[in-house]
């Protein structure tokens, strides 16, 4: 390979091992990648790992609740900024493993970081998935974990942009949908409280609307529709407010005229409806800033925990509202 790149074999090793420490010109790594290719060499992870005293994996525990394209966004945005620093970015499956038991399984494949859910993880937690040899444990939810970073994630905010919203328009009477899926009562509990408190003390009144992910369960809430006195509806997010405005519709209910609706995530779908849905737009963290936290936290693991608020969200009022 040094041979066909026209290099040496020290110059070899340093680019195949991304050695940081030795000045390469870019042309000179672009030579000797493009013999690697030409010869099928394939790095041995486990080598590597050896040299280096830790691996270069990143593990991100598959999402045990009903995630949708912004998260889908999220996702292959950082695996592209991880793969750039060098790091192989592995999603692992933990359906019907929880607490302890989730963490040892992570910890077996000794990851050098970990991106895990905020919820089910704690102090204890975090000091195993360190023993293992993990140099990074950083956690994304709605509160930190002792001695993992944290990406804070405040959904209570966006409750409350759509809670504001609606009030400013007009509306006092207003439903928030609170889907019955499992696991998503760590997103939906804090977006409830989050209206509750953006009408508070105004005399508006806020009603908890339970509601599976169903057709049919849609129909059901949009026959009583009537009964239930709401002029308004906050529908957790997109996904959910156009299956809601589908059946309030089906059920002769105008909307916005009877009921104003608001969702989140501004989905393209939601564009594309008539009325055009308004929603919650959410600013997710730049997957290249949550890889450059990764590696700094990999190259310092004595460094102290860092805590960021990274959910931003803006109100985006088209006709449904």
């Amino acid at each position: 390979m040094a041979r066909l790149a026209g290099v040496s074999r020290a110059t070899v090793s340093y680019v195949l091992n991304n050695t940081s420490a030795v000045r390469i010109s870019e042309p000179t790594r672009r030579r000797v990648r493009e013999a690697a290719k030409e010869l099928g060499y394939v790095p041995h992870a486990a080598a590597r790992s050896l040299r280096a005293g830790h691996s270069r994996m990143v593990l991100m525990p598959a999402p045990t609740v009903p995630v949708g394209p912004l998260y889908g966004r999220f996702i292959n945005e950082l695996q592209w900024a991880l793969g750039r620093l060098d790091y192989t970015v592995v999603q692992y499956g933990t359906v019907g493993v929880h607490g302890d038991e989730a963490v040892r399984a992570w910890a077996e494949l000794r990851p050098v970081a970990i991106l895990a859910p905020g919820s089910g993880l704690d102090a204890r937690g975090v000091a195993v998935l360190r023993r293992s040899g993990a140099r990074a444990v950083v956690t994304l939810g709605p509160e930190a974990v002792e001695g993992a970073h944290a990406l804070l994630m405040d959904h209570e905010t966006v409750g409350h942009c759509a809670g504001r919203h609606l009030y400013d328009r007009g509306r006092r009477r207003i439903g928030v949908v609170v889907p019955r899926e499992p696991g998503l009562g760590v997103f939906s509990g804090p977006r409830l409280e989050g209206v509750r408190r953006a009408v508070r003390g105004t005399g508006a009144t806020v009603t908890e609307l339970p509601l599976a992910y169903e057709e049919a369960a849609a129909a059901r809430l949009a026959a009583r529709w009537r009964e239930l006195g709401l002029d308004a509806v906050f529908a957790y997010n997109d996904e959910y407010a156009m299956l809601l405005m589908r059946a309030l519709q089906d059920e002769g209910i105008a909307v916005p005229g009877e009921t104003a609706l608001i969702g989140a995530d501004d989905l393209m779908l939601g564009r594309l409806l008539r009325p055009r849905l308004s929603t919650v737009r959410i600013e997710l963290p730049s997957g290249r800033d949550l890889a450059e936290l990764v590696d700094r936290a990999v190259r310092d693991p004595a460094a102290p925990p860092e805590r960021r608020t990274v959910l931003g969200a803006a109100v985006v009022h088209r006709e449904s509202s």
